[in-house]
């Protein structure tokens, strides 16, 4: 098949032009090193002879919508947006490697691994649909690599918030990854048939093949589609991959969407339950917490208004449900919320800590000037002597999980909550609530501890409790 020429990369102030890195049916995507500061980045620049002006607010939704989600671990960075002097318009992208898509197609991948980029990707998508968002172009060649393996989910370009999915606008979409709802036009995209992509996505990366898919044989797009609408989900045809997990993705692509989890989350901890059964430590999922969001809004006026995504009847028909914000954590997870936080989620929070330290310590500086140390001394410790201590902690069984949670203890704006898995890593977050995934008999414990300032106060007692008890 013929391949067009790739665009001429735009002169964009700040950056210089490096090579091509791909092209797809509507962009070109370069490599550019910014200027200031110094770094190699991904630049997706739109074609100029597709450039509409639906397009080009087509354009503008992606970058909004990548922009809002980017600080999570699982979702691609975007560090710019706007329009070269050709009248072209572009984002700024973290740079990222395309290599999975390929990779799945020629060797087989670690069942381990593919578990663990479900339940990041998962959360991801969990994530996104808290916010309205419904990515709808969920699929392996959507998912890229960090430089320190891990995987983001790309490209939000058809992405529609719940007011544009229930428009039923013609939007384009990827066969083989797409729920039969989608494919007959019951619905452009609801939570369910997302839960069926993210299964369809998984199933491709053990199969190295999607899941309708059939080797030696015609694979059309009137044939796969054929498939996906009428016939049951075939065997992965792998040894390693345990029933268990093979029942689930079967359960997530079901033609009956009442069947299938509920949401990305459900299906997310169904994945965690399976790790746990194949003896692997199982993967944290990030999952944003609504309360530490509205708590860096000031001002009421200027809050952004949250809607549910849509979820779907039995019938295929959206319907609209709320879910409780959780942040879940495993036992002896390998990466905690807290390491997170030193990376592109804990960016902002880093850099207010530090404007506040800096602040505090000219403050300090300045009393110790005009003879007042002794002073200071007195208002560091009262300082550290205020830090609130959790008490309380309860523990509940939900399903396969243990559920801790407490009272808040008056946090003030900035202060977290450190939880400690006994045996396993810290996390931090905002929500007085916190869910571990555990094997029936395991025993948890965990303590809590309030940070504030980078400061950690004094840890609760120790709460432990029995899985399957």
């Amino acid at each position: 098949m013929a391949r067009r020429r790739p665009s001429e990369p735009p002169i964009l102030p700040g950056f210089t032009h490096i090579r091509l890195l791909g092209s797809g049916g509507f962009a070109d995507v370069f490599l550019y090193e910014q200027n200031m500061p110094r770094r190699q980045v991904a630049v997706k620049v739109m074609l100029a002879d597709v450039v509409t002006e639906n397009v080009r607010q087509m354009f503008q939704v992606e970058a909004n919508l990548m922009a809002q989600l980017s600080a999570h671990p699982g979702i691609l960075t975007v560090y710019q947006a706007s329009i070269s002097a050709d009248g072209r318009p572009y984002l700024v992208m973290e740079l990222c490697s395309a290599r999975l898509a390929d990779r799945y197609r020629k060797e087989r991948l670690p069942v381990a691994e593919v578990l663990r980029i479900a339940v990041q990707i998962g959360s991801a998508i969990e994530t996104a649909h808290r916010a309205g968002v419904l990515h709808r172009d969920i699929k392996p060649s959507n998912i890229l690599t960090t430089a320190y393996g891990h995987p983001v989910l790309s490209d939000f370009g058809i992405a529609a918030t719940l007011s544009a999915a229930a428009s039923h606008d013609t939007v384009g979409m990827s066969i083989p990854w797409s729920a039969p709802e989608v494919l007959l036009d019951h619905t452009p995209g609801t939570v369910q048939s997302e839960v069926w992509s993210l299964a369809a996505t998984t199933y491709s990366l053990l199969a190295g093949r999607s899941p309708f898919e059939v080797v030696d044989a015609p694979n059309t797009s009137d044939e796969l589609i054929g498939r996906i609408v009428k016939a049951r989900v075939p065997a992965i045809g792998r040894d390693d991959v345990p029933e268990a997990l093979e029942a689930v993705l079967r359960r997530a692509m079901s033609r009956d969407t009442a069947r299938r989890q509920q949401s990305a989350m459900e299906l997310v901890r169904e994945l965690q339950r399976v790790e746990l059964e194949m003896g692997l430590v199982p993967t944290q999922a990030d999952v944003s917490v609504e309360e530490w969001a509205l708590a860096t809004v000031s001002d009421p006026g200027d809050r952004t208004i949250v809607k549910a995504v849509a979820h779907s009847t039995s019938d295929g028909r959206p319907s609209r449900r709320r879910r409780r914000a959780t942040a879940v954590a495993v036992t002896g997870a390998a990466e905690s919320a807290e390491s997170s936080t030193q990376g592109r989620g804990g960016r902002s929070n880093k850099r207010a800590a530090g404007s506040r330290a800096t602040a505090a310590v000219l403050v300090l500086a300045s009393l110790v000037v005009i003879g007042l140390g002794a002073v200071a001394t007195m208002l560091a410790l009262r300082g550290d002597d205020a830090i609130p201590r959790v008490t309380g902690v309860q523990a509940a069984q939900d399903g396969g999980t243990i559920v801790f949670t407490w009272d808040d203890p008056e946090l003030v704006e900035g202060d977290t909550f450190r939880v400690q898995v006994t045996g396993g890593s810290p996390t931090v977050q905002r929500a007085a609530e916190f869910v571990v995934a555990a094997a029936p008999g395991d025993r948890v414990c965990v303590t809590v501890s309030v940070v504030r300032e980078g400061r950690v106060g004094d840890a609760s007692g120790e709460k432990c409790a029995k899985a399957g008890e």
